[in-house]
């Protein structure tokens, strides 16, 4: 009975593999865009990374910086059997003076996934808030983030 089940637990790991390694699955993309501001100016060259989350380790799909502006363009894509669930994560030092830098993560909603490497859909979503001496949510005036 214990080998049936871990046989079982190994054939659905290996069903998870195999849509990268032998061409299972299908191609979805996601892209992000927007503007990160701290304390009303523009937060510039901060780090992003589009990550597809695993139930193992997250991959990568892109990463970048912010320009002067504050604004960014992130696009990405992976096969996967299943719908892909990207996250955006951001590296920031807004209102913070540690060695490391502070990280927030922004799950993005399945409207914006689009089939195939070229990101078609185009959606909206408003992520503004003011986040300033919050001890649970990092100190980041507003983002707002587009596919």
């Amino acid at each position: 009975m214990i080998l049936m089940k871990l046989l079982a637990l190994i054939l659905l790991s290996t069903v998870g593999l195999s849509d990268a390694f032998l061409g299972f699955g299908r191609e979805q993309s996601v892209a992000v865009q927007g503007r990160l501001v701290c304390n009303g100016q523009p937060a510039s060259n901060v780090k992003l990374k589009l990550y597809e989350k695993e139930a193992t380790f997250d991959v990568k799909m892109a990463q970048g910086t912010t320009n002067q502006n504050g604004e960014f363009r992130l696009e990405g894509w992976k096969t996967e059997i299943s719908t892909i669930d990207p996250k955006l994560n951001v590296y920031h030092k807004c209102n913070y003076n540690g060695i490391c830098y502070r990280k927030f993560g922004i799950t993005i909603p399945d409207n914006f996934i689009s089939n195939g490497r070229n990101h078609k859909k185009r959606s909206t979503s408003e992520l503004s808030t003011s986040l300033i001496d919050s001890p649970v949510n990092p100190p980041i005036v507003s983002t707002n983030s587009q596919s």
